[in-house]
């Protein structure tokens, strides 16, 4: 059996009930941490809470060379874990398949993911986020503004009045991880200096919402990651209240449609 479990957004404790079951009674645990992380915690941390060992496995060794967590999973019960929702935005739907490949049962135990908090803790409707999309860092993609395929969400989403979800680039293996401020000036800078909404840490005893004008948001100091941007589209007047309320937006960037 192998059994992909998400760990939530924060520390050891983000996992459900049900996860933390499945982690207890595995006879081996993998994880990967290069899409994203638990910034609340470390890995030696996580197994003296959960008193188990797990071999945290690097991006080849996930998706290149996945024999040793099938050969687990072949012979007894394997956990697989992930930050967030392991077949969100972490997908590991290739794994999965192999598993079913060679006869092995699979099952998923879901975590809560950004997507999820980006709209609980900004008041933003969750039906009315369109397509989300990944802003990458400049020397990411060889160039030194946003791609047009970033431009090109966005523009889709605001025609048809709907939010975005800016995933924010992590380099796992460089130790970087984008913040909201970066993100906001490349946007502001390289497609509109609109309303943005910064979410950071979400997850964590004490998460960040800020609304403003993406300018305005490039020249705040977020803190330390993860953090994400939403992009509004057209504002129900309860969202607009809630940015008002919960991310201190100014009133002339939030008037309702």
């Amino acid at each position: 059996m192998l059994t992909f479990v998400g760990l939530g957004l924060w520390d050891e404790r983000s996992i459900t009930v049900e996860g933390q079951d499945a982690l207890r009674s595995a006879d081996s645990v993998f994880a990967e941490f290069y899409t994203s992380r638990l910034m609340g915690t470390s890995v030696p941390e996580f197994e003296a809470y959960h008193d188990v060992s797990v071999e945290v496995r690097d991006r080849a060794g996930v998706e290149q060379n996945p024999a040793p967590i099938l050969d687990a999973s072949e012979a007894d019960d394997a956990v697989f874990l992930t930050a967030g929702d392991t077949m969100i935005s972490t997908t590991h739907v290739d794994l999965r398949l192999r598993a079913h490949d060679r006869g092995i049962e699979t099952q998923v135990i879901h975590g809560t993911t950004a997507e999820a908090a980006a709209a609980s803790l900004t008041g933003l409707q969750n039906y009315r986020f369109g397509k989300a999309t990944t802003l990458p860092f400049p020397y990411a993609h060889g160039g030194d503004t946003v791609p047009g395929s970033v431009c090109d969400v966005l523009d889709d989403n605001r025609e048809r009045g709907l939010h975005t979800l800016v995933y924010l680039d992590i380099k796992q293996e460089r130790g970087e991880y984008m913040t909201a401020d970066v993100a906001a000036d490349l946007l502001a800078e390289g497609y509109e200096d609109c309303l943005g909404v910064a979410v950071c840490r979400a997850g964590s005893p004490e998460p960040v919402v800020a609304a403003d004008r993406l300018s305005v948001l490039a020249e705040r100091d977020f803190g330390d990651p993860l953090q994400l941007l939403v992009v509004p589209g057209d504002l129900h007047h309860i969202e607009a209240d809630a940015l008002r309320e919960l991310g201190g937006a100014p009133d002339e960037l939030t008037d309702p449609v």
